[in-house]
């Protein structure tokens, strides 16, 4: 077995108790339905889908344990953001539907909150809203133009103490939570429910109604792609979505004086509105964990462990984080992955004969992913309902550019938009 696969590659997974590998696909079997990919997208589908009909037979293949890929990396968001702007869905969808999409969103917090509770899952979810700071006055003018709730000065640093602040929006359409809890109990609760997981089974292939592993076929009437950042790998699938990496610090846990400066009393995520994304919470246990994006993308939409640590890119969060808070706390785990980017930053959710997809979060997928397993199922399902209608159902991203192409502007991208933090600053 590879070494990287069997390392734990976030703190989010290091915190857990030990767990037991599944077993690997034992040969060419049959189900109704196959999932490929053993993240929040694949579990959720399966969950809603035995939930719905309990007779199914369905299988996830993972290649490696659930929750390896971008679940259990993640920054413990979950949120009601999306990639697309409402109004520029409206202008391609009609207000209505866009309207309809972005309520949803907001309504699967709650969702997964309940879900997690249904099942057990002590996952530390606090819904506590988000709170994204104006520092410059370029971000300022940012947050007074968003469709968001915005909040004085005063008003914003009585919900996060950093520095600089000149205002701020607020969202309470968000929750803080441990990702890598809720991925492996999500696990669990479907394997109660019938679900078979097989691990460590690595898909090379999917078409209409069949995936091929390494360690056998499994046919089915309905083959779900769930692979996010790591479609590329999967064959014929290599410019559907990008992979971009997101990188993480975790403080040891801070004492209480310096909690009370920095406030985020319930939990509140925070962010600024810098164009470069930067995240973070309070954990229960009372940790910093920080996150941005900032690492290069690779050539050939390249996806490998060594990837996750670039120590620039963390240096550079650490820098972020004492600018924002003026302290230099002790970093406990660094760690990183990559996530799925469509040609036009818009996730989607689809069914065509017997191949269903779902995915291209843009980072923003620990929320959008349940709402996409709650569709699929309907779709899968043949049932129309209200989530079969939003408007990110059918959708298709044009592909990437080929190489060199697309390693040329999206580094390009990524340069350009450094450039415009740091003459905002």
């Amino acid at each position: 077995m590879d070494p990287a696969l069997s390392a734990r590659p976030s703190f989010w997974l290091d915190s857990l108790p030990a767990f037991a590998r599944r077993a690997q696909l034992p040969g060419d079997r049959t189900a109704d339905v196959a999932i490929v990919g053993g993240g929040f997208t694949g579990l959720w589908t399966a969950y809603y889908l035995s939930v719905l009909d309990p007779r199914l037979r369905i299988a996830v293949v993972e290649s490696a344990y659930c929750g390896f890929g971008a679940s259990g990396r993640n920054g413990g968001w979950c949120s009601g953001l999306f990639p697309v702007a409402e109004s520029k869905l409206a202008r391609h969808y009609g207000a209505g539907p866009a309207a309809a999409l972005y309520r949803a969103l907001a309504g699967t917090v709650d969702e997964v909150g309940r879900v997690a509770e249904a099942e057990g899952i002590d996952c530390r979810f606090a819904k506590g809203g988000t709170i994204s700071l104006a520092r410059t006055p370029a971000q300022l003018r940012r947050a007074q133009a968003s469709p968001l709730s915005f909040r004085s000065a005063a008003e914003t640093r009585e919900v996060c103490g950093a520095t600089g602040v000149l205002g701020g929006t607020y969202s309470p359409d968000c929750a803080a939570l441990q990702p890598a809890l809720l991925v492996r109990g999500l696990a669990e609760a479907v394997e109660r429910r019938g679900v078979t997981i097989y691990e460590d089974t690595p898909a090379t292939r999917i078409s209409d109604g069949e995936v091929v592993t390494a360690h056998g076929t499994i046919r089915a009437d309905v083959v779900v792609r769930a692979l996010e950042g790591y479609t590329a790998g999967l064959a014929g699938h290599r410019r559907v979505l990008a992979p971009i990496y997101s990188l993480i610090i975790a403080t040891e846990p801070l004492p209480a004086p310096v909690w009370e400066r920095i406030g985020l009393a319930r939990r509140e995520t925070f962010t600024d509105h810098r164009h470069l994304i930067v995240y973070g919470q309070r954990t229960a246990d009372d940790r910093l964990v920080f996150g941005g994006r900032g690492a290069p993308y690779h050539f050939g939409s390249r996806v490998d462990p060594s990837y996750d640590l670039v120590p620039s890119v963390f240096a550079a969060l650490r820098h972020a984080l004492t600018e924002l808070f003026e302290i230099n706390p002790p970093i406990a785990y660094e760690w990183g992955g990559p996530l799925g980017i469509p040609r036009d930053w818009m996730p989607s959710v689809g069914l065509t004969g017997g191949l269903a997809w779902a995915g291209g979060y843009v980072g923003d997928g620990v929320a959008a992913s349940n709402l996409a397993g709650r569709t699929l199922a309907d779709l899968i399902l043949g049932q129309e309902t209200e989530l079969s209608k939003l408007p990110w159902v059918g959708h298709r991203s044009r592909r990437w550019e080929p190489e060199p192409l697309r390693w040329l502007g999206i580094n390009a991208a990524l340069q350009a938009t450094r450039l415009r933090d740091a003459v905002e600053r």
